[in-house]
């Protein structure tokens, strides 16, 4: 069984023990609901059903001893000081020792039971009201029947308080605070979370998933980021992995190769649902622009931590300069020029602009794309490259696949089984294949693949993509 992190499971038993004891001193409701949500978060992190078992299984986790040898006598007894039982759909299980980040996956984790769990609500299913995490992303609005015919009604995403409306930062979103599902939990049937909990750390989804708990919400989780790409230490976001997939209900994912990753690492079944188009459907019929030449782009957007730009440019710019009537174009934000902001890179823009003074490729620094904007750039690329050293899946992937646009995708992640692409030795074990690279865009310029999904094949896909939501949403509500 894959643990948390020692540090974040130490923080768990702590937190725990310390609840416990207060609990027994001073038998407040308030401590008593804090150790309530502590035992299920230190359950789930675990994998272990009862919370004093899952304590001693923590113990020993942290201990480097075996689970199966530490004391058991407490292991199937009531917790005296929460009340709380074991559960009927499963008995303790050892805690292996935690692997660590970049290993291979761990152990699998005891299967859960066959039986999916049902919840029932007093409200009629002819619409299934759904918290969506978030609601408003292109994704998750794509995945609902343009018509409205699946019967799904997705929540807006709340504002939070003092944020004007005409804010346009990201917040994290207010549907994760464990005191929104408990003041709207009769608003809505299902809770399904997607991304947008960067922000909150394992005790904190812990307390959500506690919170629809005690109010009998499901939890639907698609998994879209098994590596989260704006975060370079792959801790963090693996850890609120550790208490979401195994607390999830039902989970989605987007490739087989990512549920694949999930049944490895937690011994969980996932429903794979491709990508819903990104562009809007009249623009997926729209022709291509016609123009001469040939033209490679690398987006660096504002440096994500995935990025690894400068090898990525250095060998396009070497590469295009052998082939005729080829260019190569560099876009980058403003952000990277702005030494207030986090993403000020001078060194990495002094060098793009040396190779843009020698004539090796054109660099535009620009504020951010609208829609519009961003698919004008994309049509009048015959290949654009992600210069990405690891992640998972890629929306930029499916925005070029709705308008005709190669992609080079590196051979980190499950980006390749997406959509077709070509592919290239990129990693960030491994660094980056420079021959391979040099070899996809040959292979573009040569064969100017026209990967391009069609309005009709974009549409049959969202009617099956919508349709299987909304089974999944009434498999846990019958």
């Amino acid at each position: 069984m894959l643990m948390a992190h020692p540090a974040v499971l130490k923080d768990l038993v702590d937190r725990y023990e310390t609840l416990a004891l207060l609990h027994t001193e001073t038998g407040a409701a308030e401590v008593r609901r804090k150790l309530e949500d502590a035992a299920y978060t230190l359950c789930v992190t675990t994998g272990v059903k009862d919370p004093e078992a899952a304590l001693l299984a923590a113990r020993a986790c942290l201990s480097g001893t075996s689970a199966e040898n530490a004391p058991s006598s407490t292991a199937r007894r009531a917790d005296s000081r929460t009340g709380a039982t074991s559960r009927p759909d499963g008995t303790p299980t050892p805690a292996e020792a935690p692997q660590g980040a970049g290993q291979e996956p761990p152990a699998r984790r005891p299967a859960r039971p066959e039986a999916e769990p049902t919840f029932r609500s007093p409200h009629r299913r002819d619409t299934v009201r759904v918290a969506s995490v978030p609601a408003g992303h292109v994704y998750v609005r794509h995945c609902a029947d343009p018509d409205g015919t699946d019967g799904v009604l997705r929540l807006a995403d709340p504002r939070p308080n003092g944020v004007p409306s005409t804010s346009q930062r990201w917040w994290p979103p207010v549907m994760l605070d464990p005191d929104w599902v408990d003041a709207h939990h009769e608003e809505f049937d299902v809770f399904h979370l997607h991304f947008g909990f960067d922000a909150q750390g394992p005790d904190a989804l812990a307390a959500l998933v506690a919170a629809l708990r005690r109010h009998g919400k499901p939890l639907v989780y698609t998994a879209h980021d098994l590596r989260n790409p704006h975060q370079a230490d792959p801790g963090p976001h693996l850890a609120a992995l550790d208490v979401l997939v195994p607390a999830a209900d039902r989970l989605i994912t987007l490739t087989p190769g990512a549920a694949a990753e999930i049944a490895a690492r937690w011994n969980r079944t996932s429903t794979v649902l491709p990508h819903p188009h990104v562009v809007q459907p009249p623009l997926l019929s729209r022709p291509r622009p016609h123009r001469e030449g040939f033209r490679v782009g690398v987006h660096a957007k504002s440096l994500r931590a995935n990025m690894a730009v400068l090898p990525v440019v250095r060998v396009l710019a070497e590469t295009v300069a052998g082939l005729d009537d080829a260019e190569l174009a560099v876009n980058i934000h403003h952000e990277v020029d702005d030494p207030a902001a986090h993403a000020h890179d001078p060194v990495l823009l002094a060098e793009l602009r040396k190779l843009a003074d020698r004539g090796a490729l054109t660099l535009r620094v620009h504020d951010y794309f609208d829609d519009d904007q961003l698919w004008e750039y994309l049509g009048g690329l015959d290949l654009s490259v992600l210069p990405y050293t690891f992640g998972t899946h890629s929306g930029w992937l499916e925005a070029c696949h709705d308008l005709g646009t190669a992609v080079a995708a590196p051979d980190c992640g499950y980006y390749v089984q997406q959509r077709p692409c070509l592919t290239y030795g990129h990693s960030q074990r491994d660094g980056l294949d420079a021959r391979s690279l040099e070899e996809a865009v040959r292979e573009a310029y040569r064969t100017r693949p026209a990967w391009r999904a069609s309005a009709a094949d974009r549409a049959a896909e969202r009617a099956r993509i919508a349709a299987t939501h909304r089974e999944i949403y009434d498999g846990l509500l019958r």
